[in-house]
Parts: structure tokens; sequence; C-alpha cells
């Protein structure tokens, strides 16, 4: 993937590069070969973070029962997991301080470790505490790409830009439910799929000289400040945020932290649902979840060219307000109706996560964009956290999870009912939208 990019870039770009499958779209005129090529490398720096990710939803069958879980405790102890993202709140600022790239490539760095770490966990609080050490810098390094992408693209372009690396990021999904389709084979089990986590530390010396720091960042801090200096002030961007956009903040609260409670019991539990109370082999759960995903994940890029084209926030809006239609047939039915509403359901997350997304990199100035794009991931941490724990407490004991996790999807149209009252950002330069001065001309 890596040499591909390098010819890519070296030539005059008439065709997606093969790293962005044809049904993805096109890219845009207006992307330059840089831009194109930064792009890729972040977007495989994403693809390990969704990797990880992936492996809880996964696999949770299989951990839980190592440590001796009950299937309702696979709520509560996945809710301990979201929970331990909570210390990338004081490592998220940084971003705004020490500079996009330094954050970024520390963040590949600590996520790769962890992920490995986890593999060797012993009991439940190890495996926490291994996972909260790897989701801290998972965050961080989601954050901090998504601003990358949003800093160095066209305003015009910044739809497609997010929406595209989110669609790539999710190829990390799928690479997951590929080695999770041979667990029962692979050796360690569930342990082995972690030890890939691994392999993004193998990579860093290529991200360090192919990653560079954002003009706007460079152009607003020149190199950034010094650790000493950023611990003095790490509180600055917080409180720009606060005093100068509080009504964009609450929004924003409002639609992250309802929309991942209403995501996340859905796609976090769904795999724990089918392999116990629908009998399925790792497999099936794996023909499905890659099969529907590369036909949902269409969403990420479409809802971010619509968006560019008809605004975000007409396209958030709809995205958020069907999600739960689709859960709760999914998690009432059983036979070919499951992908049938499986495969909508991911076109609706891709899209709305999409244009959340684009919106938290778009609404506050760069001196504070890294801090807010980490608190909207910190506040889906939170929701995401407090519905799985949820699911635990709404089921009875020897029930299915299926009810409690269906009703909670539901809280999506709440989120829904938030986005109106974000302003509208498609086509406006970021400089614009915040109220700051543009950068100099170069």
């Amino acid at each position: 993937m890596l040499a591909a990019m390098d010819v890519s870039a070296a030539r005059p770009r008439t065709r997606n590069p093969w790293w962005i499958p044809p049904f993805l779209g096109s890219v845009p005129e207006e992307i330059s070969p840089q831009q194109l090529r930064l792009l890729g490398f972040i977007a495989l720096a994403l693809l390990f973070e969704n990797y990880d990710l992936s492996m809880l939803g996964s696999a949770i069958k299989y951990i839980r029962e190592d440590f001796g879980l009950a299937q309702a405790e696979g709520g509560r102890l996945t809710a301990l997991v979201r929970l331990g993202a909570f210390p990338a709140l004081f490592v998220i600022p940084f971003v705004d301080h020490l500079g996009r790239r330094r954050v970024f490539l520390a963040s590949v760095i600590g996520m790769s470790l962890g992920t490995f770490l986890t593999a060797f966990t012993q009991s439940e609080s190890q495996f926490v505490a291994a996972q909260m050490f790897s989701r801290t810098f998972l965050m961080t390094a989601s954050a901090t790409a998504f601003v990358i992408v949003a800093e160095e693209l066209p305003a015009g372009r910044r739809g497609w830009g997010v929406g595209i690396l989110a669609a790539l990021g999710a190829f990390g999904f799928g690479l997951g439910a590929i080695l999770f389709a041979l667990i029962d084979w692979l050796p360690y089990g569930w342990r082995f799929l972690y030890g890939v986590g691994l392999v993004p530390l193998l990579l860093v010396p290529k991200f360090r000289r192919e990653v560079r720091e954002t003009r706007r960042f460079a152009d607003a801090r020149g190199p950034g400040e010094g650790l000493a200096t950023a611990l003095r002030t790490w509180l600055a961007p917080v409180t720009v945020i606060v005093r100068r956009y509080p009504g964009r903040a609450l929004a924003l609260t409002v639609v992250g932290a309802f929309a991942a409670a209403g995501h996340a019991p859905n796609f976090q539990l769904m795999g724990d649902y089918l392999l116990t109370d629908r009998g399925w082999e790792p497999w099936m759960y794996s023909v499905l979840f890659i099969g529907g995903g590369l036909l949902g994940i269409i969403g990420n890029p479409l809802a971010g060219r619509l968006g560019d084209r008809h605004g975000r926030r007409h396209i958030g809006f709809w995205a958020l307000a069907v999600f739960p239609i689709f859960m709760l047939i999914f998690y009432r039915s059983d036979g070919w109706v499951i992908p049938a509403t499986w495969i909508p359901a991911v076109f609706a997350l891709s899209g709305a996560n999409t244009v959340i997304r684009v919106l938290s990199t778009e609404l506050f100035p760069t001196a504070s964009r890294g801090t807010a794009t980490g608190w909207l991931i910190l506040l889906e941490t939170a929701g995401a956290a407090a519905s799985l724990g949820a699911v635990t407490w709404l089921t009875p004991a020897g029930e299915s999870i299926s009810g409690a996790v269906s009703l909670l999807a539901c809280l999506t149209v709440v989120a829904a009912c938030a986005v109106p009252f974000l302003p509208e950002t498609a086509g406006r330069e970021l400089e614009q939208i915040s109220g700051e001065a543009p950068p100099p001309a170069h």
C-alpha cells in the first residue's frame, strides 16, 4: 500500500489510487496529489485504530467467557473499557499546543503498544487496564486524524475528505472480521487478534517521514510549544470553547453523547447476540459484518459529498433519525431480515458519524480545534459507556439483551433533534465559521 501511494503521488492522477475502491466514488478534482497522499497515510493509521475497536465487538463472547462472565455482564465489561478512554481528556488538549503531527505520532505508538499488551492480560481488571491505556491513544489519534484532514483539504471538499477517511478506516473493522472468522483455528484464540496490534509500531518510521504539520497550525502556532509551556497552558483551548462558543458546545455535546448512546450497544453487542441468541457461527458473523459493512460504509463518503452540497444539518438529522427503525427490526427478526436491516443501519450510522466528525472540526478555531474534536470523542465515550452499562441494568438475569439494546437505539432521535441548533458550515472556510483571521497566503 505504501509503495503504491509513492507511485500515485509522482504522476498525474487520472483515476483513484488502488487503495480507494471505485464503489466509494471518485476523487474530486480539487484534491491535489499531496493531499491525497497525506489522506492515505492518515487512513492507514485509522485502519489499525478501527481494527482494535472491532476486536471487542467481535470477540466479546470469547473474552467474557474466558474471564467467567455471563452474557449480560458483557455490557458492563464493554462499558468499563469505553470509560477507559477518559484519560484521553488529559492528552487531547496537547494537540492544540504541541502540534497535530507530534501528538499523532505519539498516539500511534501508544495505541499499538496498548493493543499488543491486551493479548497478555489474565483477568478482567488487567484487560480493562490494558484497554484503558490503548483507548486513551486511540481516541487521541482519531481526533488528530480528522483535524489534520479538515485543516488540509479545500473548504468545498472537507465533507468528502472526512467521509473517505472514515470509510477507509472502516476497513480495519473488515480486517478484524476476517481474522475473527478464524478464531477457532488461530493460536491463542482472541489473544492472537490483539497481538496483531503491534503492526502500526513497525510503520512509525514511515509515518514520521510522510505526515507533516498542517499549514493552519504552523501559521497560527509555528512549530508548537515546548512540553513545559503546554503543561502550564493545558486548559486554554477548553476555555476558548466554553467562553466563546457555549451554544455550539452544548448542542454538540447533546449530538455526540446521545448518538453514541444509541449506536454503541447495537453494534458493540451485536456479535454476542448473534452467536449466543441466534446460534450463529463466527464465520457467519464475519460474512455479515464484511459483506454488509462494505455496502454500508458507502454512507461515509456519500454523506460527506451530500453534506458539502446540501448542508451538514439536513443530512445529519435524517441519518440519526432513521437509525432506530432498522435496529428495532434487526433485534426482533431472524433469517434474511437480519442482513436486510443491517446494511441500511450501517449506512445510516456511517453517514451520521461523518457529519458529526466534520462539524466538530469546523465549528471552532485553530487554537481549539483539536481539543473540540477530542472533546466530542470523549462525549461519545461517555454516552456509549452509560448506554452499555444500561444494557446490564435493563436485562433480567438469564434473558436476552435484545430488548434493551433495541430500545436504547431510540436515543439517536434526541441527537437528531439537536443537530438543527448547530450552524451550517458547508462550503465555508474554517476561519469564516469560527470568526478568526485567515492564515497568510502561500
